[in-house]
């Protein structure tokens, strides 16, 4: 049977990643694989659907509201004066559209709960 978790267990689940590693979209199918024992290729398939559906979401110009998580909003930048830092020349920034990313309060706080921790771990 397929075990389901809440935020709560989420909190605690060890992705078994190092301080100075990155959570990457393979170790997250090896995590499917091993927590809900689907195969490797469904898992992959998995994930690569999570994010080809985040990024259609964003390419038709949509918000991804995750609860718990955060929101990935649209943000339209205007053209603007820039300098190249080599040279010193002024150059025009182009208008541009950005992804921006808001943490929701309850991961914020849950972040700013786990900082101590994570600091402590960090020094060792």
């Amino acid at each position: 049977m397929t075990e389901i978790y809440d935020s709560e267990d989420l909190a605690t689940f060890s992705t078994g990643l190092g301080p100075d590693e990155t959570l990457t979209k393979a170790h997250l199918a090896d995590l499917l694989t091993q927590e809900f024992g689907y195969s490797k290729r469904q898992s992959r398939n998995i994930v690569d659907l999570f994010f080809d559906q985040l990024r259609a979401c964003l390419e038709r110009g949509e918000s991804i509201k995750l609860s718990g998580f955060g929101s990935f909003q649209l943000r339209d930048k205007p053209e603007r004066p820039g300098r190249n830092p080599k040279t010193g020349k002024e150059i025009a920034i182009t208008a541009r559209r950005v992804v921006t990313f808001h943490t929701s309060p309850k991961l914020r706080d849950m972040v700013e709960a786990n900082s101590e921790l994570i600091e402590s771990k960090l020094a060792k």
